[in-house]
């Protein structure tokens, strides 16, 4: 294992622990490799009863992905974060069929590729200090590991809401649109952790034994609005709708996707429309494969990042700057294999 990722057994649990706090756990390439490694080994030890997944640190589960990382690899050609999407992407899908229990602490800052080692567990976890997002349109990307399917899957067109515009869920949103299913104060963290090393009965029946009415889900008050505005079959109906909307939400909305990059929100939109058809996990994530490996050579990702977070001057310069100028054609680029072959799931 790399000094990233700590992994030791405590009971009946073997506990993994995201280990980059000053960089809110945010994902390495190798980070992925030794998480994979240790659901592997434990998948065959019967000794292992439940694996739980926590961050480093009070500030969050996993910002997500090294974001400047795949910069600098981009402006190289990519390779290096192509082979990165392949192997989490196959990690997502392994936490999804895992054949043990997996339990995953969303306390904190859980986005992106954070999401990507927690939605998919079979016990997940909030807290009142959970903020839950797929931020990729931010930084000129399109909403990956496996948060297409979460979000198509979400009640009504939340999940369109949330990944056109990059918004933060609360516990209670987490929990609401499908992509947590317990609310766990986080006071109460350390003595669940305890309960499930000592393990007795089922881990779901220890979670239930923390587990207390979760908050109010401000999403819920805004599906009158959302639903209509974000039920249009393109972004620029949307767009219009939400200028148009009634709802004090709603202009507010229009103005986060005045500032996102025109192309991924057309293939955002595209991607989770047909993402609404797929019948499994695996058919998300191939998708994905496809979508992330185009962005990838797109000019708007390394803008995007470059606007966000290396220079920091938030006034990223899309190409085309305008909708109008994405095209059907262009779109549907995006949705073709890689030149150098799918995403293998076995």
């Amino acid at each position: 294992m790399g000094d990233d990722v700590r992994v030791w057994r405590d009971g009946a649990v073997g506990r993994i622990v995201l280990d980059r706090p000053r960089a809110l756990n945010s994902l390495t390439h190798g980070m992925v490799v030794d998480v994979r490694a240790a659901l592997e080994e434990w998948a065959a030890d019967d000794a292992v009863r439940v694996v739980v997944l926590t961050g480093a640190g009070e500030r969050g589960l996993c910002a997500g992905a090294d974001i400047r990382a795949i910069h600098d690899d981009a402006k190289a050609g990519g390779a290096g974060t192509r082979a990165f999407f392949r192997d989490e992407y196959r990690l997502n899908a392994l936490i999804a069929r895992y054949p043990k229990p997996y339990v995953a602490v969303m306390d904190g800052i859980t986005m992106g590729g954070g999401v990507g080692l927690s939605a998919h567990g079979s016990v997940r976890i909030v807290t009142e200090r959970s903020v839950v997002a797929m931020p990729e349109t931010r930084i000129g990307l399109v909403p990956d590991v496996g948060g297409s399917r979460l979000l198509a899957r979400a009640p009504g067109e939340l999940g369109t809401h949330l990944g056109l515009t990059a918004a933060s869920m609360t516990a209670g949103d987490a929990l609401l649109c499908g992509f947590a299913d317990h609310f766990v104060p986080s006071a109460s963290l350390p003595a669940l952790l305890t309960d499930l090393a000592d393990l007795t009965g089922s881990p779901a029946e220890v979670v239930a034994r923390y587990a207390e009415q979760a908050p109010a889900a401000p999403l819920a008050e805004q599906r009158g609005w959302i639903d209509a505005c974000y039920a249009a079959d393109s972004v620029e109906e949307i767009v219009a709708r939400l200028t148009a909307g009634g709802a004090p939400e709603a202009k507010p909305a229009a103005e986060e996707l005045a500032e996102r990059s025109p192309t991924m929100l057309k293939v955002t939109l595209a991607a989770l429309r047909r993402a609404r058809a797929h019948g499994s996990l695996e058919e998300s994530l191939v998708q994905e494969y496809r979508v992330s490996c185009a962005a990838l050579a797109h000019h708007d990702l390394v803008e995007g990042i470059r606007a966000q977070v290396v220079d920091k001057d938030r006034d990223p310069h899309w190409s085309p700057a305008a909708l109008t100028g994405v095209d059907e054609r262009s779109v549907a680029a995006f949705f073709e294999p890689p030149t150098d072959g799918d995403l293998r799931l076995g």
